[in-house]
């Protein structure tokens, strides 16, 4: 199995080489990795994230750790442009780098360069190499925020390299009792049950909010839809809603915001502006029904302006944060593919959430939200006491660790 697992990762490469050709995106991913010189260390903390928004899954505890460890070197690693690319120069840590292609040779030189006394990675990422160069040197490895289900590999009969992985991890933190139970099944006992570390990210995030004016400026207070981190097949189905109700406003932030995605944007949506072009020009703002959001890092405080909001990525590989909206108290209504997200599911049962498949459908779930004020402020309360019950997995962790 451990052959296959390595040819599939020059496999891995391989192809995204190919498509760095062409992609920007791949092009970053193979550039990075090229370019950078990883810097000795004699002690670390490591923190490894998937991307952007399992750093900021992750957050809370890397802010924790650093608080109560203010001399530890902290290290952060990206596997995705999306992460590395925002946050390359934070100033939560000391260093931050791409993760290295999981060979045995690149795992083994980069744990001993960067010498971590213990390795935190967040929710998905299980790299055979890196977990494995940690566990000859004895270096704990935790997981956090971790959530697992019946369909996943590690479950498989064909995962016995996956739950070799599993079998080097230190503790497991998780997000329910059913990832316990999984865990159980495949005879590994050293989970807890700490809860979502986004909880208390997205409820310390809506307790004191970035302020933005020209933002302020375009509600004039008017009700305002927000759809947050959109995809085309998203955005169509807006346009309904949009010509219906002219009286509202309406904020939409895509996930993807090349220069050719916010002019294609521009087209579609009738009376839309691009934040970047009216900043500091209210007039402008006002005038328009539709203020499209063509940069990273605002969307989470965006919310607070907001009174419904609908989540992208329903339509595709999945949804987006559902939990930042919540946090406002704002209802929530999400495409399709949900399942994989536990907290998408809890909101949908608790009727905070609700999920569409159309623009019917989208017109008909909306529709009772924005004609009755106080249902819509009932249903959001119901998305804010949500996460107000379910925050403090961060102390659980750090206390633990």
């Amino acid at each position: 199995m451990l052959l296959i697992y390595n040819a599939g990762i020059r496999f891995y490469f391989i192809a995204v080489y190919i498509a760095s050709l062409f992609n920007p995106k791949a092009r970053l991913w193979v550039n990075g990795r090229k370019t950078q010189s990883i810097e000795a260390l004699n002690s670390c903390t490591w923190f490894h994230f998937a991307s952007l928004g399992e750093f900021e899954q992750g957050r809370s505890v890397l802010e924790a750790l650093k608080k109560r460890e203010p001399a530890t070197k902290i290290v952060i690693t990206f596997f995705s442009p999306s992460g590395y690319e925002i946050r390359k120069n934070t100033d939560l840590a000391d260093a931050v780098y791409y993760l290295p292609l999981d060979t045995a040779e690149n795992a083994a030189n980069f744990v001993d360069t960067i010498k971590p006394t213990k390795a935190i990675f967040t929710k998905y990422e299980y790299w055979y190499h890196f977990f494995n160069a940690l566990n000859q040197r004895h270096i704990p490895l935790y997981v956090i925020s971790g959530i697992f289900r019946p369909r996943q590999i590690f479950f498989q009969w064909y995962g016995s390299l996956h739950r070799q992985m599993l079998k080097m991890v230190t503790h497991f933190f998780v997000q329910d009792n059913r990832s316990t139970e999984l865990l159980k099944s495949i005879n590994i006992t050293n989970a807890t049950v700490s809860g979502d570390t986004r909880l208390d990210r997205v409820w310390a995030n809506a307790a004191n909010p970035k302020v933005f004016p020209e933002v302020a400026a375009f509600k004039g207070g008017r009700n305002v839809f927000i759809a947050g981190s959109t995809w085309p097949a998203d955005e169509k189905l807006l346009l309904r809603l949009i010509d219906r109700y002219p009286e509202w406003k309406f904020i939409i932030a895509p996930h993807e915001i090349s220069a050719e995605r916010i002019d294609d944007l521009l087209k579609l949506m009738p009376l839309s502006i691009a934040y970047s072009r009216v900043t500091g020009n209210a007039p402008q703002l006002t005038d328009n029904s539709v203020l499209i959001i063509d940069n990273i890092g605002m969307l989470s405080s965006i919310y607070q302006y907001g009174d419904i909001a609908y989540i992208g990525g329903g339509f595709g590989k999945g949804i987006h944060n559902t939990l930042e909206a919540a946090a406002f108290g704002l209802p929530v209504i999400l495409g399709p593919r949900y399942g994989a997200f536990k907290e998408a599911n809890d909101l949908i049962e608790l009727k905070a959430a609700f999920t569409i498949s159309s623009a019917i459908e989208l017109l008909t779930v909306a529709e009772p939200l924005i004609r009755d004020a106080e249902h819509r402020q009932f249903t959001g309360q119901k998305a804010k006491d949500y996460i107000k019950d379910n925050i403090g997995a961060t102390d659980k962790i750090v206390f633990m660790i």
